[in-house]
């Protein structure tokens, strides 16, 4: 014990001096400290001790029993401590320095008094609890036990007082028993209550019998029991819905309440309705769509006074193009759709993301399939309708004829009484476009577009594709709230940081308010159009967002892929005999890949089937040739080209790559390509017919006919059938041709020939030998 040390200001604290009474104390018997943190060892503290007791007497001994009796060394710290929360003499306050008084003689005599004491302080820390009694209301016999039992066991304890200390260990054994009694006491109370106080069970929209059973503190034993006495036969491990687990809790005499869990999506994107203080008005979204080469993009060309059709290959919008326009001061974004078949798709997101559609029509050609696809996009998606008449500076447009089409499709002329507003107009000349501008500010006031740009931003993904230096570059228009670059976005399955924000003049910007479509750098990936993007604060847990995502698409996959039944299984061997083209496709934009796939699966038909095993964005590369020399499969670029590698790699493992600009020639030159893969179609051609004059019999050959040939030939390799009367007697092939002497290979009209059919002799004259061949046909 002597190499433990004690600070000089901890001795004070513990004896409630100054550590300047204590240092000078040492200071008489030892070197002085020089300050209150220097430590001394046992020997010193024992001086301290001593003088300290001499210098402060107590009056009574009964102040020494309030304090545990301790060996000489250490109970010195520990003395002072148990005091202030006692305080047994407060009458004598004159004396707080009494705590070290422990001479070591006295304890002997009075250890008895020591279970009094710690009744006591039980007595003390148990009168601060505050109990419910509400809870134990229906107890009441076991509570007044347990206060008898108690007071019983406090008069033995202080019965004991004037005993001897060799009655201690007793004592304590006495007092032991009673805490156990107590505690086995109230673990039976508690029982009681658990038995009478129905148990709240909180249950999510599907459970496990097993962590049922855990929750309502019952058997998966009872719980398998309660299910099958309603008729529903589950294992332990199995899941059962909530309404199930509702009536089997509810019957098992719990209370039900349902567990509402919260997804990463609820917890990080940001859903909050605006209140009408928070909105603001906002520009329009207008979407032009109709029929491919009714001057869509001319007619936008106009208001933006700028030329995109000359640079688009084959005339033909291939990628959708979002623009802001000053309208008379107030701006207006336009949406370009493609008009072609294939794209229908991208225009349906077109109709999606915006307020107004302008569907143009060419005055000269009128209502075609790809209008009435547009007319049907924009009423699904609720959108009020704009018509433009385009191509009025042409001789042959024919408005009045174009209204009354229009009327089938319940769009009726504000002069004819119907809502629709018709603008006759001329992207070529400029004429109408004020009046069609007019009309689209005037549309937008009505509805009362507003957003609120003071919160995260959200909007859709307009359009994506991968940049070879850039990588993933997505094309957003934010719908409400205010992107700004450093932004973490979430779309769809892609999560990245706003790297760089560009607007459709090619500006970067540092933000972007609602109804502004811009470009932007920075996602991991490139995502899907159509996607719904929203800007968040937690970059980890969206990407655990998106990993729930992708792993979502592909159970759903799994699923969808078709599984082999014994109502199936013929058909799928069947399948066994259909041809397969697999394709991959790579195209600039992902809108485009997706246009290109879905156009060439459609050419599939009952013997060949197109499948696009991949579809992507971005160049050509050497994962794209080795995925196709494993399959088999033949490349199509769309707008791309393969890079350097690609190229060799191509060579050497002799992978076919198809490159287009126009979507139409992707899909012809497949189109022609499955035809060699086709069965080939024979078609039966008469060649000729001859007429038997005279029969022969020759025992090594059969019945040779002497014929007359009388239209067309008759060909050593062709086919022949025996007409007798008209009617088909036999079909078979010929066995042998001759003119005199000799065999020829052909015999043509005005000729005689004698002719044998194989495995044929019933042969009588005056039958006609109609001579035909099979051609293949052309599919």
């Amino acid at each position: 014990m002597s190499t433990v040390k004690y600070k000089i200001k901890a001795i004070a604290d513990d004896f409630g001096v100054a550590p300047k009474e204590v240092m000078e104390i040492v200071g008489k018997f030892f070197e002085k400290p020089k300050s209150s943190s220097q430590t001394v060892d046992e020997e010193v503290l024992n001086v301290v001790c001593d003088y300290l007791t001499q210098k402060h007497q107590i009056d009574s001994l009964e102040q020494v029993f309030a304090v545990q009796p301790k060996p000489k060394a250490e109970p010195v710290k520990e003395a002072p401590k148990a005091e202030p929360a006692k305080q047994p003499q407060p009458q004598n306050t004159n004396n707080n320095n009494n705590k070290p008084q422990q001479p070591t003689a006295q304890p002997k005599a009075d250890k008895p008094k020591e279970p009094e004491r710690k009744r006591e302080r039980r007595v003390v820390d148990t009168s601060a609890v505050q109990v419910n009694s509400n809870r134990f209301a229906d107890v009441d016999n076991l509570v007044s036990e347990r206060v008898q039992n108690y007071q019983g066991g406090k008069q033995r304890i202080g019965g004991g007082k004037g005993k001897q200390s060799n009655k201690q260990q007793k004592g304590n054994f006495k007092g032991n028993k009673s805490r156990n009694e107590e505690q086995e006491k109230m673990r039976r109370l508690q029982m009681e209550v658990a038995r009478k106080a129905p148990v709240t069970v909180k249950i999510p929209e599907e459970i496990t019998v097993g962590e049922l059973a855990s929750r309502m503190k019952k058997t998966a034993a009872e719980v398998i029991k309660c299910l099958m006495k309603n008729g529903v036969m589950a294992a332990m491990n199995q899941t059962i819905d909530f309404d199930t687990a509702e009536f089997v809790a509810t019957e098992l005499g719990c209370k039900v309440e349902k567990e509402i869990t919260v997804t990463i999506e609820e917890r990080i994107i940001d859903d909050h309705v605006d209140s009408a203080e928070e909105l603001q008005t906002r520009a329009p979204v207008v979407v032009v769509m109709g029929h491919v080469d009714h001057g869509k993009t001319s007619t936008l060309d106009a208001i933006r006074q700028t030329s995109v059709t000359s640079g688009e290959a084959g005339g033909i919008t291939q990628h959708i193009g979002a623009y802001t326009v000053d309208v008379n001061g107030n701006m207006v974004t336009f949406l370009d759709t493609p008009g072609h078949a294939a794209f229908t798709s991208m225009r349906a997101r077109g109709a999606k993301s915006t307020d107004i559609a302008i569907l143009v029509v060419a005055a000269d050609d009128g209502i075609m399939p790809q209008t009435v696809e547009s007319i049907n996009h924009a009423k699904a998606a609720e959108v009020p309708i704009i018509v433009a008449i385009n191509k009025m500076d042409k001789p042959t447009a024919n408005p009045d004829k174009i209204k009354e089409q229009l009327t089938k499709y319940d769009l009726i002329p504000e002069e004819w009484g119907g809502d629709t507003v018709i603008v006759p107009i001329s992207a070529k000349t400029g004429m109408g476009l004020e009046d069609l501008l007019e009309m689209v500010i005037l549309t937008a006031e009505v509805q009362e577009l507003k957003a609120n740009p003071n919160r995260r931003a959200k909007g859709t993904v307009i359009e994506a594709r991968l940049d070879k230096n850039r990588g993933p570059v997505a094309t957003l228009l934010v719908q409400n709230g205010t992107l700004k670059q450093g932004d973490i976005v979430i779309a769809g399955t892609a999560v990245g940081r706003v790297r760089v924000m560009t607007n459709d003049k090619g500006r970067t910007v540092k933000t972007a308010g609602p109804s502004v479509p811009v470009e932007i750098t920075g996602l991991a990936e490139v995502p899907a159009p159509g996607d719904e993007f929203n800007a968040v604060t937690d970059e980890r847990m969206a990407r655990e967002l998106v990993e729930q995502r992708k792993q979502a698409q592909k159970d759903a996959l799994a699923n969808a892929m078709q599984k082999v039944t014994l109502d199936n299984l013929f058909a799928r061997m069947q399948e066994g005999e259909m041809k397969e083209l697999p394709l991959i496709v790579k195209a600039d934009v992902q809108g485009s890949a997706e246009a290109v796939k879905a156009s060439l699966e459609k050419i599939s038909n009952e013997e060949v089937r197109v499948r696009v095993i991949h579809a992507g964005v971005g160049a050509i590369n050497e994962s794209d040739i080795l995925l196709a020399s494993t399959s088999g499969a033949i490349i199509v670029g769309f707008n791309v080209r393969p890079d350097a590698g690609a190229q060799a790699s191509a060579h050497r493992t002799n992978v076919d790559m198809r490159f287009y600009r126009v979507i139409y020639d992707a899909i012809d030159e497949i189109e022609a390509a499955m035809k060699g893969m086709l069965a080939p179609v024979y078609e039966e051609v008469v060649i000729g017919h001859a007429e038997v004059r005279m029969t022969y019999k020759v025992s090594a050959i059969g019945t040779i006919a002497g014929c007359m040939v009388k239209d067309g030939k008759i060909t050593r390799d062709a086919k022949v059938r025996v007409l007798r009367d008209h009617i088909v007697i036999h079909e078979g092939e010929v066995g042998s041709l001759q003119r005199f002497k000799d065999a020829v290979k052909e015999v043509t009209a005005g000729y005689e020939c004698g002719m044998s059919i194989l495995k044929f002799n019933d042969i009588k004259e005056g039958d006609i030998f109609e001579c035909f061949a099979m051609q293949e046909v052309k599919r």
